[in-house]
């Protein structure tokens, strides 16, 4: 398995759930997305090479299958046209859908007003953390010590990172997909998953749960993965 982190976060959002599938015999990478919001735009060939050339970590040959979460979903149709591996199948978790027609928006147009308002004069963000309320991160992760870590591993991106739009190669949609869903929040993306004839599961949690229960975010993982094999 691939885990690729939402370039939002850090690396640390999927370390957990990477070290319970090492524990079970899953071979499993983090690729580390933390640079891709450097050097100018476009950066989604960033986060498409760094996630392929990162399946170069795995120990054994063969396909593979992306999980993403957040909006590392909408890179993997691009994942997917650069790797040299076969991708077996794909599961998005907690994640947006890539567009059906055409390129994906990281953000929609009203969120983006949003943090249009939290650039600085280098039209760089604060950290995603810093968006929201103390109390609402220490209730997505209220583990003190696995927040710290959190927080710590985050970039600062900068604001065109999410006005930039993500290719969607037609090939990606025969690759078979599945849907994790956490947290109310993506209530309309696992009905998106529906429509398109994907199996979806519920865990309910909040948008960091793989982080606050790799154990059984790992289970719901490997059974989705029978699901698409």
């Amino acid at each position: 398995m691939v885990l690729v982190h939402s370039p939002s976060v850090g690396p640390s959002t999927w370390v957990p759930v990477a070290q319970c599938l090492h524990r079970r015999g899953v071979d499993a990478v983090v690729p580390n997305l933390r640079h891709v919001g450097t050097g100018g735009p476009p950066y989604w060939p960033r986060v498409a090479g760094t996630v392929a050339e990162a399946m170069g970590q795995l120990d054994e040959p063969g396909p593979v299958l992306l999980v993403a979460h957040s909006n590392a979903g909408l890179f993997l149709p691009v994942v997917t046209g650069v790797s040299r591996r076969t991708v077996a199948g794909a599961i998005l978790v907690d994640a947006a859908v890539p567009a059906e027609g055409g390129p994906s928006e990281v953000v929609p147009p009203e969120f983006l007003e949003f943090l249009r308002g939290l650039a600085d004069d280098r039209r760089r963000l604060p950290r995603w953390t810093d968006w929201w309320p103390d109390e609402d991160i220490a209730s997505l992760l209220p583990d003190p010590v696995m927040r710290a870590q959190v927080v710590d591993d985050q970039p600062r991106l900068p604001l065109d990172y999410y006005e930039q739009t993500v290719p969607v190669p037609g090939a990606w949609w025969s690759v078979p997909c599945a849907y994790l869903q956490f947290s109310a929040a993506y209530d309309s993306e696992a009905a998106r998953a529906r429509r398109a004839g994907w199996p979806v599961r519920v865990l309910r949690g909040e948008h960091l749960h793989q982080v606050v229960d790799p154990d059984g975010v790992t289970d719901a993982l490997v059974r989705i993965a029978a699901d698409i094999a």
